[in-house]
């Protein structure tokens, strides 16, 4: 990994709210309590915070996390303005899209806590998401052996967070997204297919479809066309190959799970039906949910995975202390860093756990870790 040559996406790409970020609206209130009490009582710890994770997986939404610290490390005036804390901390990262392992600490925060204790849900919820995104991302890439592949998840999850899931996917390795906005952060446009829906509104003719979409678009972009309206995809394939010629750059099939295409009934056969399962008994097997395959992104939730249960520790954060010389947080003797806030990139259905204040587990920050520029300090033009 290089070190400090790595410009960062500038704080301005995010169009953050600053003041609600300031004002602890979307924190857990359990940090905006935390820092109202420390600035109350005078109390200004100087701590080590951590973050890591527990999968090995692909760092994202870092430089969104950065921004967030940067643009809202601080605290309010008593005139009602800002009081900007940005320079009293040290803030050390990697990078968007870097391969991490399990307990690799990605980021270090050091400095006064009450400026930044309220802020820890969101630059978690960043990662947290990120991550997830970026690792399932580059797993499909990896399948597919070389074959380019489009990121279209956007109908499956609110449009807010389309700018940063497009991000994540296009530095996993996706050549492709289906809206402008997941493709605004690197200055692209949202690419698609000739779809269902206009297929119908041509009479169910694909061809028709195709070839009116490659009318208006071919000058614009590759023209991939679902070839699956008809349930014969090869038959249509074909045909839309010699209707479109040299402006078709490809063909989709998203034919239903339930349904089997025409041209391998022909070959093969129908299969008999099987008779439908009777429902399993509560008694006998417990209750039991479904979840959607487009299911929410890793949860980044308190734990304490290397601590008695009886005795949590409810310290926000431990003071640093000399190297050789780390505190307790458990009754369990450690000689990590005394503080640590995990994030897990770990996908869907093993959901993690994460932000555990724990010292027994967590590891020092990484040799390309402290090599790292300090990110309190960006060149010209990046953080």
């Amino acid at each position: 990994m290089s070190t400090g040559t790595r410009a960062r996406l500038s704080p301005e790409v995010f169009r953050l709210p600053l003041a609600k970020l300031r004002s602890g609206y979307y924190s857990d209130a359990y940090f905006t309590h935390t820092k109202a009490l420390l600035e109350a009582e005078g109390h200004r710890p100087h701590v080590l915070m951590q973050v890591f994770q527990r999968e090995a997986s692909f760092l994202g939404g870092v430089d969104e996390a950065v921004a967030i610290l940067r643009g809202c490390t601080g605290r309010c005036a008593p005139d009602g303005g800002w009081i900007d804390g940005w320079d009293e901390v040290e803030v050390r990262a990697l990078h968007e899209g870097d391969e991490i392992a399990p307990w690799e600490t990605v980021m270090t925060i050091e400095g006064d806590y009450s400026l930044f204790a309220h802020l820890e849900t969101v630059y978690l919820g960043c990662m947290a998401r990120r991550t997830l995104v970026m690792r399932n991302v580059h797993e499909v890439v990896e399948a597919a052996g070389g074959k380019a592949i489009l990121y279209f998840p956007a109908r499956h999850d609110h449009w807010l967070v389309q700018t940063g899931d497009g991000w994540a996917a296009h530095v996993a390795g996706a050549i492709g997204v289906s809206t402008d906005a997941q493709a605004s952060w690197w200055g692209g446009r949202g690419v698609g297919t000739v779809p269902h829906a206009l297929i119908a509104a041509y009479g169910g003719s694909t061809v028709a479809a195709a070839r009116t979409f490659a009318r208006h678009f071919a000058d614009q972009m590759r023209i991939t066309v679902l070839v699956d309206f008809e349930n014969d995809s090869v038959r249509t394939a074909l045909e839309v190959a010699d209707a479109l010629g040299d402006d078709l750059w490809g063909v989709r099939l998203d034919t239903s799970e339930r349904l089997a295409d025409a041209g391998l009934v022909a070959r093969m056969g129908r299969r008999p039906r099987r008779a439908a399962s009777p429902p399993s008994s509560p008694s006998s097997s417990g209750p039991s949910s479904t979840v959607p395959a487009t299911s929410g992104c890793g949860s980044w939730r308190r734990a304490a995975s290397t601590r008695s249960a009886s005795a949590p520790s409810r310290r926000p954060a431990s003071p640093s202390t000399p190297t050789g010389s780390a505190r307790r947080s458990s009754a369990a003797p450690t000689t990590s860093r005394p503080t640590s806030c995990s994030a897990t990139g770990a996908r869907w259905p093993r959901r993690a756990a994460a932000c555990a204040r724990t010292t027994a587990s967590s590891s020092s920050p990484s040799p390309r870790l402290r090599a790292a520029a300090r990110t309190a300090r960006p060149p010209a033009g990046g953080a």
